[in-house]
């Protein structure tokens, strides 16, 4: 049985969210979507991101 990835789009504060589902139980938010809002460069914001060190330690876990 093959799984069929649907992709959908939620739209918040004027910006359109990708999310990618397969099944209703893992869900995928797209996090460049995300980081538009807050910036013109998406990839400095994520790189931002995740040079925080509460970030890191969430990762570890």
């Amino acid at each position: 049985m093959t799984k069929t990835i649907k992709k959908e789009t939620i739209h918040a504060a004027g910006i359109d969210i990708g999310i990618y589902t397969t099944d209703f139980k893992n869900e995928f938010i797209f996090l460049t979507d995300i980081a538009k809002y807050k910036s013109i460069q998406p990839s400095v914001t994520i790189h931002n991101w995740l040079r925080e060190r509460d970030v890191v330690e969430f990762l570890g876990l």
